[in-house]
């Protein structure tokens, strides 16, 4: 099999107490023919010391410094710099399975595919209930997340497969896919830097319009850390529901334009709408 340069993109912001987990990750991949591309988002922190050590070791590393700007834009600007077949992502308080750039890549070189999307581990720390708030006794789970059965799809068997669960993580994230660097560039698809949530999605919206060759692993490649703090998270005040849902509204027009090109709209619509009134599942 040839192996490819992969642009492993990881945006960067305030993430002091995880990048070197996240980095490390990914530099001890068994697929290392890597290119990192670590953008560092105006943090305030300890971020770019610990990047900048990893830069200087580790030549695969590119590293951008820059003003802050939000996480779609920063992964917009990680895009064109990038030169590798494949893209993959990565945020910097998470961190990737040993094999999963090899895995997604082996699938994506064998079927000839635009997308390769990938099951998860979800970690998430627990803390007892009636314990003290300086107590050290919290403990973690993890779990394993994704519903596709394995195997190859073309785009209809894809989108319909993927309106069992129309507002999954699964589906949404940008962090559990392989992408083609040449679709994204060839039909300009980017971050939607007007979003604050869910700009994944709109991403992948707009790439599966473009894509004709999908592959579903179920082997996990990925450990998503929930962190309280996410914005995914922060969804629950009233005026963040309200953005929410506008955001929501919004996109829903992309998901129908989508089903109906495929000429899958009327029998998924109940679906569709349900993406409207569902919290983000994991």
């Amino acid at each position: 099999m040839e192996r490819p340069l992969v642009s492993v993109i990881v945006p960067v912001y305030n993430a002091g107490l995880h990048i070197a987990r996240c980095v490390e990750s990914i530099r001890k991949q068994s697929y290392d023919n890597l290119e990192i591309i670590l953008v560092n988002d105006g943090s305030k922190d300890a971020s770019l010391k610990v990047v900048e050590m990893y830069a200087r070791v580790d030549k695969r590393i590119l590293l951008i410094d820059k003003d802050n700007s939000g996480v779609s834009a920063t992964r917009n600007l990680a895009i064109q710099m990038a030169t590798g077949k494949y893209l993959q992502f990565v945020d910097s308080d998470d961190y990737l399975a040993p094999d999963a750039t090899r895995l997604l890549v082996e699938k994506a070189e064998e079927h000839k595919t635009d997308l390769v999307i990938a099951q998860y581990y979800r970690v998430e720390t627990h803390k007892p209930l009636f314990a003290k708030e300086d107590s050290d006794d919290s403990y973690q789970t993890i779990e394993q997340f994704g519903f596709l059965k394995e195997g190859f799809y073309d785009k209809t068997a894809f989108a319909k497969g993927l309106m069992k669960e129309p507002a999954s993580f699964y589906y949404g994230v940008m962090w559990n896919k392989l992408y083609r660097r040449d679709i994204v560039m060839n039909h300009g698809i980017q971050c939607n830097v007007e979003l604050g949530w869910s700009e994944d999605l709109l991403f992948n919206l707009e790439y599966i319009r473009y894509a004709a060759r999908f592959y579903a692993l179920d082997a996990p490649v990925y450990y998503y850390v929930q962190n309280p703090q996410s914005i995914t998270a922060t969804q629950l005040g009233i005026r963040n529901t309200v953005k929410m849902l506008s955001t929501k509204a919004s996109l829903f027009a992309y998901y129908k334009k989508l089903y109906e090109e495929l000429g899958l709209y009327e029998e998924n619509k109940l679906q569709i709408y349900k993406y409207l009134v569902a919290m983000a599942e994991t």
